[in-house]
């Protein structure tokens, strides 16, 4: 089946689907760790800004509660960031009933009816639950604009106008704009700083191995990441070339879908994923290579993501999930021959959430920091609590954004780091903001820009 004939099958829930959610609320036992872990209830210590409450609140959805305003506004204040799950004893896929919560959400209905059980009857179907008439139209930008690269570039064109002029300083002055649009508003605080950004089609669609060719592989260059941090992409092309990659770069690859994954835009996210599905088996690569957290994140989930809607899709998305490898991931695997240089500075190293809690990857980075000759890794206090990005999170919830960005900052100031390394767009887009707002000069870095210039032998751009 094409990707173009997905989206009709995906944006309800087969029983299936249901089943999978039922059970995984049914395997919380009301233990409360996940309490401590979640930033949100750090943040305002209610029960129901909790994992556990949102389980509770899901399970009593599926009985057949009716999805409420108040109820919406509870899954949307979650972060995503799946600290639960680590913190969790009982194995519990928070994940998944956060995705179908907010699927429900954004349809502005509760779950589809459908039988619970041997003899159970089927659930009245929810009444609509509508977002306001701004929050459903700032998603529709958002959506509309962040997973096409090209429309991302034409939209911050007149904000690099602004920077330049420093009219953005003024629109932001007395909080006229965040009346008017708190996304705005956060959106023009976030946005960084006019750089040397790559002109759109500068990367070739294959890079050499230089030596000993050890792999082919595929490299995702994503949407945000392509547009605000393109040297990132830069970098990690000639970090993996080095280590002897051939590196195909797929000049037609478009959005993973992960933005629209992670806040319940079902149909659009299996939409994205079929395409690139298509894209990737088509270059015939032994890996596919993310530098982006949330991007492998929900790569690796392709088949859960297709399985109740197309069958066929879903064991091709297996089959290309198998190979998705984040580039500290694939870098500790394949090992290192290229030689490292010197890079003295004292560094910390932030978890981005769907790096460390959602694919487990930790160790990787740091041991790959580690082995970079002069480079000293500290440890932040909170490494593994949210930044306060989460995909587009800090434009629609931004005041809480805020709060847990403030915190971030606050870590690596005490750190007495002079660089913070990440290995996700947002999350350096959160803590370069937050400092920047302080008029710290601390400089932030991904973990593919640190190896390279290790391994090229010349100075950190940061």
């Amino acid at each position: 089946m094409s990707s173009d004939a997905i989206e009709p099958l995906v944006g309800h829930e087969t029983d299936g689907a249901r089943e999978s959610v039922r059970a995984a609320v049914n395997d919380c036992v009301h233990c409360g760790f996940c309490l401590p872990a979640c930033p949100t209830y750090q943040l305002w210590g209610e029960e129901m800004d909790s994992p556990r409450g949102r389980i509770h609140l899901a399970g009593q959805l599926l009985d057949g509660a009716p999805l409420t305003e108040a109820a919406a506004e509870l899954f949307d204040r979650c972060l995503g960031c799946m600290a639960c799950m680590t913190a969790c004893p009982s194995g519990v896929q928070y994940d998944q009933i956060i995705e179908a919560a907010r699927e429900w959400t954004e349809a502005g209905a509760g779950p589809p009816a459908g039988p619970e059980g041997p003899g159970a009857t089927a659930t009245p179907a929810a009444p609509p639950a509508p977002r306001s008439r701004r929050d459903r139209a700032t998603r529709e930008a958002i959506f509309a604009v962040f997973p096409y690269p090209r429309r991302l570039r034409a939209a911050i064109a007149p904000l690099r106008v602004a920077q330049r002029t420093r009219a953005d300083r003024l629109a932001g002055r007395g909080g006229v704009l965040n009346r008017v649009s708190p996304a705005a508003a956060a959106a023009l605080r976030l946005a960084p700083q006019p750089g040397r950004p790559l002109p759109a089609g500068r990367f070739p669609e294959r890079v050499a191995a230089r030596g000993q060719r050890r792999a082919s592989v595929g490299m995702l260059t994503g949407c945000v990441q392509s547009v605000f941090f393109p040297r990132v992409n830069a970098a990690t092309a000639r970090v993996l070339a080095a280590e002897g990659c051939d590196v195909v770069i797929p000049r037609d690859q478009g959005c993973c879908g992960a933005l629209s994954l992670h806040s319940g835009r079902t149909a659009e996210a299996a939409r994205f994923a079929a395409r690139l599905i298509e894209t990737f088996e088509a270059a015939d690569v032994d890996a596919i290579v993310v530098n982006s957290a949330g991007c492998g994140s929900a790569m690796k989930e392709y088949e859960r993501l297709l399985r109740h809607a197309d069958p066929p899709m879903a064991r091709r998305a297996a089959a290309l999930s198998a190979r998705v490898r984040d580039l500290a991931e694939f870098l500790a695997e394949l090992g290192p021959v290229a030689p490292r240089h010197p890079v003295p500075v004292r560094a910390a190293y932030h978890d981005a959430c769907h790096l460390g809690h959602a694919q487990r990857i930790t160790r990787e980075p740091r041991a790959l920091l580690r082995d970079i000759p002069e480079l000293e890794l500290v440890e932040l206090p909170d490494a593994g609590t949210c930044c306060g990005s989460a995909g587009v999170y800090n434009l629609l919830q931004p005041e809480a954004a805020r709060a847990l960005g403030v915190r971030k900052a606050d870590a690596v100031l005490g750190s007495g780091a002079a660089l913070v390394i990440s290995a996700n767009p947002g999350c350096t887009l959160q803590i370069s903001a937050e400092l920047a707002s302080r008029g710290q000069t601390i400089a932030t870095a991904h973990t593919a820009e640190v190896l390279d210039a290790s391994i090229r032998g010349v100075r950190l751009r940061a």
